[in-house]
């Protein structure tokens, strides 16, 4: 991040900073006719700072900028945000609705990975406890020519090991829903077997992480998912279909009547916006999913 009262500073420095912070302005004044204020707030939105990193660097913005615009649109969270950086989430206001905790390819469906993955999948339930934040992240791993059951059975397994400690920690422990053709050979890319995992653990702190996204990939239905499968979701992520580009009318899914579902459900967490911008103008998208999902 920058400092702007760090001295020496080189004129290449100064300069790039001016331009980041004017970007920062500008993007302000876009959204003074959007504030937070303006809401409906029945969605409680955040955005994964990930799907930003791109546009950031080259318009010289620090997280600190992204999330004071962030809050300037409403949102709740940046999430998948490392817990060393918390400090300026809170600063804002902002929590990280989703931490981060091992990696997509070596997961839960193998016995033999349970010991690493759980160990960071406890220091994320740890940070989120000690933060007041809600969730953090686990993975299936790929399938590797293993059989779904089998590693469906591991998987309840491994989370079983862990959900007494994510109920005494009131962290929700969610297994994110992957596509297996972005994610090639990932487990769990289906709803009946995410329905699956939840209901064979049992556990109201151990949940799947429903990304409408990569659902709608594996053509699966959402809407029906959201409304016949609510209490197994524990979070949701958005993304255009196809493309996984802006959510709006350039692609397929209704992500407003998907919002509707959402609030009818009764949904309490969060829905973060894991899009990844294709219009040069990231932070204009980002305003305008806020909009669309403010049901």
């Amino acid at each position: 991040m920058h400092d702007f009262f760090e001295q020496p500073i080189q004129r290449r420095t100064a300069l790039k900073t001016l331009a980041g912070t004017a970007a920062f302005g500008v993007a302000l004044s876009r959204v003074q006719s959007a504030t937070a204020a303006e809401l409906k707030g029945r969605i409680k939105q955040s955005v994964c700072l990930w799907c930003y990193n791109g546009y950031l660097k080259k318009n010289n913005m620090d997280l600190d900028a992204f999330a004071a615009y962030c809050v300037k649109l409403g949102l709740k969270s940046i999430e998948l945000v490392k817990p060393e950086d918390w400090p300026t989430l809170k600063k804002h206001g902002l929590i990280c609705a989703m931490t981060p905790s091992h990696g997509i390819t070596k997961g839960l469906n193998r016995l033999e990975n349970h010991e690493e993955c759980l160990s960071k999948i406890r220091q994320s339930i740890d940070d989120c406890a000690d933060a007041g934040f809600p969730n953090a992240i686990t993975f299936s791993g790929n399938r590797e020519g293993m059989d779904d059951e089998e590693g469906l059975k591991n998987c309840v397994i491994g989370l079983k090991k862990i959900a007494g400690y994510a109920e005494e920690k009131k962290v929700t422990v969610c297994l994110e829903y992957l596509n297996s053709i972005n994610h090639k050979d990932y487990m769990a890319d289906t709803t009946a077997w995410n329905v699956k995992l939840v209901e064979q653990v049992g556990s109201p702190r151990v949940k799947v992480l429903y990304d409408i996204y990569h659902a709608g990939m594996m053509k699966e239905d959402p809407l029906k998912d959201i409304k016949e499968h609510a209490d197994c979701w524990g979070h949701y992520h958005t993304g255009g279909l196809p493309g996984r580009n802006e959510i709006d009318d350039t692609q397929t899914l209704d992500y407003a009547e998907l919002m509707k579902a959402i609030v009818d459900s009764g949904y309490q967490g969060y829905v973060g916006q894991e899009f990844v911008p294709k219009r040069p103008d990231a932070l204009e998208s980002l305003a305008q999913a806020v909009r669309i999902c403010d049901v």
